[in-house]
């Protein structure tokens, strides 16, 4: 598998999801990132078994076909590369060798059959909004959030969703916060909630 993609697009990218990998996983492929190409199309996965964050790219690539990399290595020497174009050679025993303009790096990856299938949902609801507007809505609402264990339903943010917009709702007992959006909607009546972690 060979594939060219340009350093500081990638690295871009990756820093996205990088926040789902734990240092301390009890699988040691979890602290990898899979990489997938198909139709000269990268799909960039990590997990940390919870949650499963991807991220798509355009890439320059002949073939299909997967790898896992380490995450923490991977993101460091990227971090050391002036923005140019990478080339990505992987073996057959998933050996992943980077060739810039400065040298070549070398990295061994994972058999990308170990790492963990993307769960699939069930009956799924699905809407689009811009990113900001979810940030805007989780930050409008986050102050008043609890941070008491013992009430786990407190400890997140509650999304209402309906043709209408969104509704986002936080409270810690003392605290209520009710934040609408009418810019987005959802083409089925829905409600989730998002946890805060600690």
């Amino acid at each position: 598998m060979k594939f060219i993609v340009s350093s500081s697009a990638l690295l871009k990218h990756l820093q996205q999801i990088s926040g789902v990998i734990s240092a301390n996983t009890v699988l040691p492929i979890l602290e990898d990132f899979l990489f997938e190409i198909e139709d000269k199309k990268l799909t960039v996965v990590a997990t940390d078994l919870e949650t499963v964050m991807g991220v798509h790219m355009d890439v320059e690539s002949k073939t299909n076909g997967r790898i896992c990399i380490p995450a923490r290595i991977l993101i460091d020497s990227l971090k050391n590369i002036s923005d140019q174009p990478l080339t990505f050679n992987i073996d057959k025993n998933f050996s992943v060798e980077i060739t810039s303009d400065n040298g070549k790096y070398k990295v061994m990856g994972e058999n990308p059959d170990n790492f963990p299938k993307e769960p699939l949902a069930d009956e799924a609801n699905s809407f689009t909004m811009p990113s900001s507007a979810l940030v805007t809505a989780i930050n409008k609402c986050l102050f008043a959030v609890s941070n008491d264990d013992l009430r786990p339903a407190m400890t997140g943010v509650f999304f209402e969703l309906s043709a209408k917009g969104i509704t986002c709702v936080a409270t810690d007992a003392h605290r209520l916060v009710r934040f609408s959006r009418l810019d987005v909607s959802c083409p089925e009546s829905d409600t989730l909630l998002f946890q805060k972690n600690h």
